[in-house]
C-alpha cells in the first residue's frame, strides 16, 4: 500500500557512531520566544513536531515550499528556560522540537503531516537511530482542535495500514510553551554542511526526503 514506498525514510540504526548530541556544545544567546509572532500579521499558522535531532526536522521543512520558517527549540518539559546542555541531559521534560511557520494557503497541515511522519521512524520509543533519550521522542504538539483531531486520526490510519510492523508510539500533546535554542542552532545544517554529523546522518536522510517530496520542494532552493 502507499505508505509502504515511504520506509526508506525510517532510518534506525543510520550510521550509529554519531549522534546529534555530539555536535557543538558551546554557548550562545538565547533567543525571545514568541511563538505566534509572524501568524498575527501574516496569517500564518504554526505546526509544532519532536521527531529526533531538530537540526533534521529543520532541514527537512525549510525545503518544503510554503514553510516559511523552521524555528529549533525545546517544549513538553516542565523546566523553564532550558539551555541545549540541560535537555541533552534527560532531566528537563522537553523533546527537541521545530516550531514550523507555514502559509495554509500553499502548504496544509496535512502535507505537514506526512512529511512529519515519513521522516522519522515513529515506532521507536525515546530515541531516533543512535540519539537516544526522551528528549528524541517522537511527539506532535497540536495548537488547536483541528490539528488534535487531524494528527490523531492520521496517527489512527497509518497504524491500521500497518505500514510498519511495529506501532507508532508518536505521543500527540498539547501545546503549551516553546522555547527557542540557542542561536547557534539555527540553520545549522544550511551553515555546517560539513560538519561529521550532518555529512553522515542529516544527509541522506535528506536526500531520500527530497526524492520522496519532489513536488513539495521550493523551487528557489
Amino acid at each position: 500500500m502507499i505508505f509502504r514506498m515511504y520506509l526508506g525514510l525510517s532510518f534506525c540504526g543510520l550510521l550509529s557512531f554519531t549522534s546529534c548530541a555530539q555536535g557543538t556544545s558551546h554557548s550562545s544567546q538565547k533567543s525571545i520566544d514568541m511563538t505566534n509572532m509572524h501568524t498575527q500579521e501574516r496569517k500564518l499558522d504554526t505546526a509544532t513536531f519532536a521527531e529526533g535531532c531538530f537540526w533534521c526536522t529543520e532541514a527537512f521543512f525549510q525545503r518544503l515550499e510554503g514553510v516559511v520558517e523552521v524555528i529549533p527549540g525545546y517544549t513538553g518539559g516542565h523546566t523553564p528556560n532550558p539551555t541545549y546542555e540541560m535537555v541533552c541531559s534527560g532531566t528537563t521534560g522537553h523533546a527537541e522540537a521545530c516550531n514550523i511557520i507555514y502559509d495554509p494557503e500553499k502548504i496544509s497541515y496535512e502535507e505537514l503531516l506526512k512529511a512529519f511522519w515519513y521522516s522519522h521512524d515513529p515506532t521507536q520509543l525515546n530515541r531516533q537511530g543512535n540519539d537516544v533519550g526522551s528528549q528524541y521522542r517522537s511527539a506532535i504538539f497540536y495548537h488547536n482542535e483541528y490539528q488534535r483531531q487531524l494528527a490523531e486520526a492520521y496517527k489512527k490510519r497509518l497504524n491500521a495500514s500497518g505500514a510498519w510492523d511495529k506501532p507508532i508510539v508518536t505521543t500527540i500533546e498539547p501545546f503549551t510553551v516553546f522555547y527557542p535554542a540557542e542561536n547557534y542552532h539555527r540553520d545549522y545544517y544550511n551553515n555546517h554542511p560539513n560538519q561529521p554529523y550532518c555529512q553522515f546522518v542529516i544527509r541522506p536522510k535528506l536526500e531520500k526526503f527530497e526524492k520522496v517530496f519532489r513536488d513539495k520542494l521550493k523551487t528557489n532552493g
